[in-house]
């Protein structure tokens, strides 16, 4: 049934706020931003056309609050609601009231959701769809006691995981019996602070595989179409840290038996708009069904560079009722795009969160560099949230120039003031495993428990003359100012050139 959508509240805040907001500006529809006392000044704030306060800077209190987005949505007469990614996305709960309200949810049903977005009762769909899944318990675990049943039945090493969530929350890999007791209440907690439920169940760890997700995209009137595949397997404890689009190990034919084992799952539960399907694979391209994540995912944008599609653009049309307006034949992929996570965090001190003024900000540009951001010089980072800055992404014609592209703008990019993993992702970027697309789940923990390079003093010296004299010229012309600006070494880019080693005068 068509429906019309003519403005939309963003269950949201940062870069996917602000993303939404575009979208929506694009299409002719108005928006309504709500935030918390914390995102008081924040970026999708300003954009919206209205904005509204929901509470204290605690999520509990603000973005978690499902009664008082709606009562903003009856208050402004949005009659859409898009939850972005993380707080309420995948709240079945909340996709129901909305509709109950009369509202649309720009998601799936809840219904779809409560089959799918439950990592257990996924599984068990999967098992009902006859796709293969990695072995484990089928529904949540009743105690400690059970866990250990379905260990000692499966073999060691396990692994617990939040039936409700993602993004390495609620998880825990288990080697030996007499650790489980102790990480199944602490998954279980994670759990219940970041999902509200502290359901968690038990599969078996499959060492070194791959982590590869198919995005999905249905309609209303029958049509699922998958476009293409993410490789996310750099990552730290259990949380994405760099994407790619296409996989580097993923052929033609590999890629179509997962994608439509993604879309005859999503259509066995009647699901609508937008979802990802994620699977570990092995070296013999054997793939075993993980999860579905109901929403629209953090690393969206390397399938539309690469498929050139508005994920977003597509999400609200299927949410006014319109069909897809492509078919599975339609669906190309070109190109190679590489996505970053820039977080403020410490690398140096076990990546502790660095919240706090960002006092400088240069934001790499350039050909073929994507930057979803929501933050500027003079934003206060928030320790309230997840640390996330930006997502910066590269698309070249190979996977290769890539690589090369990206590290060119992370040189490109400064940001002072707080610590960030601009250094770190030079390091993987440059390393000759990654290069050589030679990657697994626990690749990065292997690389970080390598000693880094010491960082090379002469690394500069090739710099032609004149881009010195200009740099130590600006460096001058600044040191009438005041506020001071010392990147940290690990941070250090080619702006370190001529004396910015030693503190940069703004």
């Amino acid at each position: 049934m068509r429906r019309s959508i003519k403005k939309v509240l963003i269950a949201n805040r940062g870069e996917i706020a602000l993303r939404v907001i575009r979208a929506c500006r694009e299409m002719g529809i108005a928006t309504v931003a709500v935030y918390s006392d914390a995102d008081r000044g924040a970026l999708h704030v300003l954009h919206a056309d209205e904005a509204y306060r929901l509470g204290p800077a605690p999520a509990g209190e603000s973005y978690l609050r499902g009664d008082l987005i709606l009562e903003v949505a009856r208050r402004t007469g949005a009659d859409a609601i898009h939850p972005g990614y993380g707080f309420l996305s995948e709240n079945a709960e909340f996709a129901e009231a909305c509709a109950k309200a009369g509202v649309t949810f720009i998601g799936p049903p809840a219904s779809a959701m409560r089959v799918l977005g439950s990592k257990t009762k996924a599984r068990q769909a999967a098992d009902a769809a006859g796709m293969p899944r990695v072995p484990g318990s089928v529904t949540g675990l009743a105690d400690v006691a059970e866990a250990l049943r379905v260990a000692a039945g499966i073999g060691y090493p396990v692994m617990l995981k939040a039936a409700a969530g993602g993004g390495g929350k609620g998880m825990r890999a288990v080697t030996r019996a007499e650790d489980l007791g102790a990480a199944f209440t602490a998954a279980s907690s994670e759990a219940e602070r970041s999902f509200g439920s502290g359901e968690v169940y038990l599969e078996k760890l499959i060492e070194r595989p791959r982590h590869i997700e198919i995005q999905l995209m249905a309609d209303e009137h029958g049509s699922c179409v998958y476009l293409g595949e993410r490789e996310c397997s750099v990552q730290r404890r259990h949380q994405k840290v760099i994407e790619e689009a296409p996989s580097a190990v993923v052929g033609d034919d590999l890629r179509r038996r997962m994608g439509e084992a993604a879309a005859r799952l999503a259509l066995s539960a009647g699901y609508v708009n937008a979802g990802t399907v994620e699977f570990l694979v092995d070296d013999a391209e054997n793939f075993y069904f993980l999860e579905m994540n109901t929403r629209l995912q953090v690393e969206h944008p390397v399938t539309e560079m690469v498929t050139g599609l508005d994920l977003v653009h597509l999400q609200l049309r299927v949410a006014m009722g319109e069909p897809l307006p492509l078919t599975q034949e339609d669906v190309r992929l070109r190109g190679h795009a590489i996505e970053c996570r820039i977080y403020a965090e410490d690398p140096e001190n076990h990546f502790f969160p660095s919240p706090g003024l960002i006092t400088r900000l240069i934001q790499p540009s350039g050909p073929g560099i994507r930057e979803d951001c929501a933050v500027f010089e003079g934003w206060n980072v928030p320790l309230d949230y997840d640390p996330m800055l930006s997502k910066l992404v590269a698309f070249a014609p190979t996977r290769e120039q890539a690589i090369d592209r990206m590290l060119r703008a992370l040189d490109e990019y400064v940001i002072g003031g707080i610590k960030t993993n601009i250094g770190l992702f030079r390091r993987i970027l440059m390393d000759e495993d990654f290069r050589a697309a030679r990657i697994d789940t626990g690749y990065l923990e292997r690389l970080l428990a390598e000693p880094a390079a010491p960082a090379q003093e002469d690394a500069h010296e090739d710099v032609p003359e004149d881009v010195v004299a200009l740099a130590a010229a600006l460096f001058a012309a600044s040191a009438r100012r005041e506020t001071v600006v010392t990147p940290a070494a690990s941070e250090e880019s080619r702006w370190a050139v001529a004396g910015r080693r030693e503190g940069l005068r703004l």
